[in-house]
């Protein structure tokens, strides 16, 4: 058995979107159930979001520590950001955000993985990509403000990070998610094996 999600679309009778933010909204869709029901579905309409894993020569990861409001916490995470621009390269996007966030750029640049973020409520989809060949970027730092003014920096082994993932310190979904993708990958058919940079992506369509 193959298992693989598949694109479907049950019937909206109605929809409204009630709030609209800055980058994100929220819609309400009245949606026909199997049984002929009709069912109100509220949830976030959202841009979508790459991620970075960036692993150098030494085994560790580059990760950075920010205040996330809406959970109250400063989290651990990977260096990641919005798809500011309709059908844009994620690939482009992600390279920005690794530049801005930690002012480093790659050389390797593989897919390490897709997700939906929250499936039940918001429709983000996330491309988590593996880093590799690190240095340092050209030119200036870029310059942050608000939250990520106030980020940390760090380069930790990946096994740590694994055992902070298992022991329930560390939560951010892009760093769980791609941390435990890569040890999977490495023990499974190799990082070369993963696929290309510039991989279709159902989710968020781009021109290469």
């Amino acid at each position: 058995m193959t298992l693989k999600d598949t694109a479907d679309e049950w019937r909206i009778t109605a929809t409204a979107t009630p709030f609209t933010g800055n980058k994100t909204s929220v819609r309400t869709d009245d949606v026909v159930m199997p049984g002929g029901s009709v069912a109100t579905r509220d949830y976030q309409v959202h841009p979508g979001s790459v991620a970075v894993l960036a692993l150098d020569d030494e085994g560790r990861v580059l990760v950075i520590k920010q205040y996330r409001h809406p959970v109250r916490h400063r989290l651990w995470e990977i260096p990641a950001g919005l798809l500011d621009i309709p059908g844009e390269n994620p690939l482009h996007a992600a390279q920005r955000e690794l530049y801005e966030e930690a002012h480093v750029k790659a050389e390797d640049w593989r897919v390490l993985t897709d997700i939906y973020s929250s499936p039940g409520g918001c429709d983000e989809a996330i491309r988590v990509f593996l880093a590799r060949d690190l240095s340092e970027a050209d030119g200036e730092r870029f310059e942050v403000d608000e939250e990520e003014a106030d980020m940390e920096h760090a380069r930790v082994p990946l096994d740590e990070l694994v055992r902070g993932v298992l022991a329930g310190d560390l939560h951010h979904n892009c760093l769980v998610v791609g941390v435990l993708s890569l040890v999977a990958a490495q023990n499974g058919d190799g990082l070369d094996a993963l696929r290309p940079a510039d991989a279709p992506w159902p989710a968020r369509p781009f021109e290469a």
